[in-house]
């Protein structure tokens, strides 16, 4: 198959891939601009980031390409409104949110025109997520990596959800090859969103450490956690999330970065251990198939790989 072109409001992907953003500091203008560049929508995780820090990046993106840029944001963040606000004044695509959900998001963005896009897991969500304005809508199946919001496959969610609504659905959890995207696409998806095969490649802000960690992970490594945020989360196993799965691990400060913490431990500086190289403290988020990779290519390598690999699926 020849993939489809993907368009969001007025902005249309050459490519229907979406990168996911992976927080935190994972989806950083480099590998957002990367992604931009070969056709698809690169992600920066603004989760995390001060606004300043934010609009770097996203100056930085623009910078390094003409493509589409937008940012991933986690609506249980304190500071979500903050920061969607900041990504739009620097002109941002658009807005992808996620580990919650949020009505007034939608009014941000019809103020700007700036498209808003919900991370769903249900008809029920995708259909209030249309009416409330969504340009688009990312739905997410259990195979996911991060937070999750379904204990169901996206292949059991996909044409059910495609069918209920007008706006564009990107399929995401468990696409890692260019059959998985043919067959999203064949089920009624406008195209899919990735996370885990950019995770670990050239231009993912991961330090070396953590995308070695990636590689190394065995199916059997794979587990789900508790997290503050109150949804259930898909990590590789390590020493912290096996003590987290034990029990509480309360942080010994705490930055209020959520609206509502369940405090049994602080969630942004686990994730931020991890992507500084530190596994055996940190946290390590990983969709379900993250053991399938075994190279870290670049961004145009996996492009090139994924779109042969669609050309020769039935």
């Amino acid at each position: 198959m020849k993939l489809p072109e993907l368009k969001i409001g007025n902005k249309i992907a050459r490519i229907p891939i979406q990168q996911g953003g992976m927080a935190i500091r994972l989806s950083t203008a480099r590998l957002a601009a990367a992604v931009a560049n070969e056709g698809g929508i690169g992600l920066i995780a603004a989760s995390g980031m001060s606004h300043d820090e934010l609009r770097y990046e996203i100056r930085l993106a623009r910078s390094l390409t003409s493509g589409i840029i937008g940012i991933n944001i986690m609506v249980a963040a304190r500071d979500f409104a903050g920061i969607v606000r900041t990504a739009i004044d620097e002109g941002i695509d658009l807005v992808v949110a996620g580990a919650g959900f949020s009505r007034d998001m939608f009014g941000l963005g019809k103020e700007s025109g700036t498209p808003i896009v919900p991370i769903v897991s249900s008809v029920k969500l995708a259909k209030i997520s249309e009416r409330l304005g969504a340009a688009a809508i990312v739905l997410e199946g259990k195979e996911a990596g991060g937070h999750l919001g379904t204990s169901t496959s996206v292949r059991d969610l996909v044409a059910d959800v495609s069918a209920a609504v007008s706006v564009p659905v990107i399929a995401a959890g468990g696409v890692l090859h260019g059959q998985d995207i043919v067959d999203m696409i064949k089920m009624g998806a406008a195209g899919v969103q990735m996370g885990s095969r950019f995770a670990a490649c050239v231009e993912s802000n991961a330090a070396p450490a953590l995308k070695d960690y990636y590689l190394k992970s065995k199916p059997e490594d794979i587990v789900i956690i508790h997290s503050p945020v109150g949804l259930p989360g898909r990590a590789v196993r390590t020493p912290f999330s096996a003590r987290v799965m034990e029990g509480p691990v309360p942080p010994k400060q705490c930055d209020a970065c959520l609206k509502a913490c369940k405090h049994n431990f602080c969630i942004i500086r686990a994730l931020t251990r991890a992507q500084q190289g530190d596994v055996e403290t940190g946290l390590v988020f990983t969709g379900e198939y993250m053991p399938q990779i075994d190279k870290i290519l670049t961004v145009h390598e996996i492009f090139e790989q994924l779109k042969a690999e669609a050309e020769a699926a039935e």
